[in-house]
């Protein structure tokens, strides 16, 4: 692979969507969209401009840290004070709805794909559970949307992935060894350890670094500039101190922009600047490698089966979990199918199968389930990007007679 014509690409991609991004726009014609689009173009698949090899470690690097970046600057952006309020719906999400997709996922993988171990089904399905609120970016960033509804989107993206992350590997890890310790409880206690030390390391890194921000501002110590550079900055280190002390890294980064994010309002502000460009930048370039090099390798293996598993991923195996999650509020059909619906698959699915790839070495046996996470991932660019900003907008009108900051779990809004 050669990195430098691969970086050019992306340079002149940037140029050419930048010139006419506000013109796709009015068509809801998303960025994701289009540098997937461009990526597949540009492939072996298209006019093979060049080749990238999906476990080369430019690529990982790349989708990580846009990941890590991503986590951090959602987490900042979230009101601690409005989610103390209304803590409910995401709860409700992650600790009912999550498990539910996990297991009916991995249940109707089986029946789709009889001839799989059941360790590649639960894979599968773990692969395809973490959500990314960058594909319906126009709901979580539309004010006419209640803000507890952005805010419980927002929520759900950004601890999704972190909590499935040490289930996957641990499934990874297991499958790799042979099964040897299958029944080894082990792995339940290295599960919450990542969760546990990833936030803990996180929130330090998140809280100290913006107090320490804070004081050499106001004592005239720093130069404004820096202001922007120490967001990233943070959100890197929260990743690599966590993964250094047992923790989970993008958990970590998340848990260091939350509390970022609720210590200082100038540094929310940073980082929300730093999330419309740069961090924009990382995941738009994450979605091109996308369909530069793992689009094309995987293909060939599209069946009919994994084309219905793909869609059944997208709408019932995700939207009834939810829909089953949200039983006993008092939310309206309407907002629980609208909260339901916006589960996009995107950048942590992305990572993920290519953290996967990587630790496998090789697509061998594994090219039916790299092959379904490629077909949703397709299917829920043009599906969420296209639907994000017309369901916003009648939403709103639904709901337009509700306060649009209306808090708690029992808000019919």
């Amino acid at each position: 692979m050669d990195e430098h014509i691969v970086i050019l690409i992306i340079a002149l991609v940037v140029l050419l969507y930048g010139y006419i991004s506000k013109w796709l726009a009015r068509f809801d014609i998303s960025g994701p969209m289009v540098f997937t689009a461009f990526g597949l173009l540009l492939s072996p698949f298209g006019l093979d401009v060049t080749q990238v090899k999906v476990d080369a470690e430019f690529v990982t690097i790349m989708v990580e840290i846009a990941l890590v970046l991503v986590l951090f600057s959602d987490a900042a952006l979230l009101d601690l004070r409005l989610l103390k309020q209304s803590w409910q719906l995401p709860a409700r999400l992650l600790f009912i709805g999550l498990p539910i997709t996990v297991a009916v996922g991995t249940l109707v993988a089986g029946l789709i794909f009889p001839g799989q171990p059941f360790l590649y089904l639960l894979m599968l399905a773990l692969l395809l559970t973490p959500t990314d609120a960058a594909l319906g970016k126009a709901v979580v960033s539309d004010s006419k949307v209640p803000k507890t509804i952005r805010s419980t989107i927002n929520v759900e993206s950004g601890l999704n992935d972190g909590i499935i992350f040490p289930v996957l590997i641990t499934v990874v890890a297991l499958i790799m060894s042979g099964l040897d310790h299958a029944q080894d409880q082990h792995w339940l206690v290295y599960v919450m350890q990542q969760i546990l030390f990833g936030a803990l390391v996180g929130g330090a890194v998140g809280y100290l670094g913006t107090k320490l921000q804070t004081f050499c501002f106001k004592r005239d110590g720093m130069v404004e500039t820096y202001l922007n550079l120490i967001p990233i900055a943070l959100a890197i280190l929260a990743f690599y101190l966590a993964e250094e002390f047992s923790g989970n890294g993008f958990i970590a980064a998340f848990f260091a922009g939350l509390y970022a994010g609720n210590t200082s309002k100038m540094a929310r502000g940073h980082i929300e600047d730093f999330a419309e460009s740069e961090g924009e930048l990382l995941v738009l370039i994450s979605f091109f490698i996308f369909g530069l090099a793992f689009v094309p390798m995987t293909l060939p293996y599209v069946t009919l089966e994994v084309v219905i598993y793909a869609l059944l991923s997208l709408t019932l195996l995700r939207m009834l979990p939810v829909m089953i999650s949200l039983i006993g509020t008092r939310l309206d059909l309407a907002t629980r199918a609208f909260i339901a619906w916006f589960g996009p698959r995107g950048i942590a699915s992305i990572l993920y199968v290519l953290i996967v790839a990587h630790e496998m070495g090789s697509i061998k046996g594994f090219e039916t389930l790299y092959a379904v996470v490629t077909v949703t991932v397709l299917m829920s660019i043009l599906a969420h990007g296209l639907s994000a900003q017309p369901l916003a907008n009648w939403y709103a009108k639904r709901h337009q007679s509700a306060e649009p900051d209306t808090d708690g779990e029992d808000s019919a809004v």
